[in-house]
């Protein structure tokens, strides 16, 4: 894979830098995971509720299903980053730092991230490790100690992504989204 990163300019007020990254996907175009834009926004919310609940993860009459189609609340509170193939945006990822609405596990040294969403069109071609490994990026350049998230057990796929990464369980942090729903959570040292 052909890997081009560069800085771009950061937004006012905002802690955060902006991040172009392009990759040659095979039999494909130029994938570039970029900083969301407003316009973006009906599109992620419509590729996260594809992803989650399209793929049975979360059930459409819950509200969190809201919550996730809600992408316009999300960038008010956190970053989001979207992956683009061909202009359309083909993954996403949210990034909340401690004390966000987005970020419930993320203590004072710790990046949370959150929704991550590859089109399953795309999927095995290296999107979501993109996207995973730009919030580590984040992480490192903003001297956080770790990267927390936390993940549905049902998420196979998602967890051998995070295991390959470097990221691994930290059940005594595993918590309850609401009653009866644990969700497991892994952590990474990124600047330790």
């Amino acid at each position: 894979m052909h890997r081009q990163a560069r800085d771009l300019l950061g937004r006012e007020g905002a802690r955060p830098r902006r991040y172009l990254e392009e990759v040659s996907v095979e039999q494909s175009g130029v994938v570039t995971v970029r900083t969301a834009r407003s316009e973006d926004g009906a599109a992620i919310g419509q590729l996260i509720t594809d992803v989650y609940v399209g793929g049975g993860f979360i059930p459409a009459n819950q509200p969190y299903a809201a919550t996730l189609a809600d992408t316009a609340a999300r960038a008010a509170a956190a970053e989001i980053l979207v992956a683009e193939l061909d202009g359309a945006i083909v993954g996403t990822v949210t990034i909340a730092r401690p004390g966000s609405a987005y970020a419930p596990l993320a203590r004072p040294d710790e990046l949370e991230f959150r929704m991550l969403a590859v089109d399953t069109s795309v999927r095995g071609g290296g999107i979501g490790t993109m996207l995973v490994r730009r919030v580590l990026e984040v992480a490192r350049s903003e001297s956080y100690a770790a990267v927390v998230i936390s993940t549905m057990e049902t998420m196979v796929d998602a967890q051998r992504l995070y295991r390959k990464l470097g990221f691994a369980r930290v059940p005594e942090r595993d918590w309850d989204v609401v009653p009866g729903v644990r969700l497991p959570v892994l952590a990474i040292a990124v600047n330790a």
